[in-house]
């Protein structure tokens, strides 16, 4: 088991390992935190999971929302420079697709180390959004989601106060979706997983194409896996292999 730790941030619930070969930053779906991936192993091949936690929500709900994806990039790659000291890559589930996506984008911007492979999940590509039943929900609509994702996520129905809170961080990450869009334009220096869903009603993985504008033409790979929109909350095997497979091939 892995003991030595990194320095301590606030953009990780715990300190990723000095040990491992590999890390996996893992970017919460909308409306919710790192927590979201506690279902998860710790590791998937050599890579260590190191869930990512956003303002706004969980242990940094007295925090400010990000804003923007933008916005949340370069407060993230800031945040996090310091432990891209070695292979990783990126995996985004819908909502933190497109987050993910727009922190690489900026990693490579700045000149620091780009991740091996970008994992996205139930997402179109930056161009072909911003696009999602959840886009066009009233607050009413989104609360009634949040109790089912929140039950989909095992947990007991909070009380009316706390789901409000939880609703505040779901509406302001759902605006930050509705204002990104970006035209594809140049290859990023990474490979692309897209990982779509066969019974995913949400985001049908015939939209997901668009992933492969953004990498060289030999970078790109799609596979669809058996499940719901929610079935990669548990880390079922099909997706672990999945991961597992590119995740070996970085080192």
């Amino acid at each position: 088991m892995d003991t030595a730790k990194s320095t301590p941030s606030r953009w990780f619930l715990t300190p990723p390992s000095t040990e491992a070969d590999v890390r996996l930053f893992c970017f919460p779906y909308s409306g919710c935190g790192a927590s979201m991936f506690r279902n998860w192993p710790a590791r998937i091949g050599p890579a260590e999971v190191v869930p990512l936690q956003l303002p706004g929500r969980e242990n940094r709900t007295r925090e400010p929302h990000f804003g923007t994806y933008e916005e949340l990039a370069d407060q993230l790659v800031e945040g996090i420079a310091e432990h891209l000291d070695r292979p990783y890559a990126v995996f985004g589930h819908c909502g933190g697709a497109l987050p993910a996506f727009e922190s690489v984008v900026r990693i490579v911007e700045r000149g620091l180390r780009p991740p091996e492979r970008v994992f996205v999940s139930s997402q179109v590509a930056p161009q072909d959004g911003p696009y999602g039943r959840f886009l066009g929900l009233d607050e009413a609509g989104l609360r009634a989601e949040l109790v089912a994702l929140l039950a989909a996520l095992g947990a007991a129905r909070p009380p009316e106060e706390m789901l409000d809170l939880y609703l505040e961080v779901l509406v302001a990450d759902v605006e930050a979706n509705k204002k990104y869009r970006k035209d594809a334009a140049g290859s990023l220096p990474c490979a692309v997983t897209a990982l779509g869903w066969d019974a995913d009603v949400e985001v049908p993985h015939a939209l997901m194409g668009g992933w492969a504008d953004w990498v060289a033409a030999d970078a790109a790979r799609k596979e669809v896996l058996s499940g719901t929109h929610y079935t990669f909350l548990d880390a079922p095997a099909d997706l672990v292999a999945a991961l597992e497979r590119d995740l070996k091939a970085m080192v």
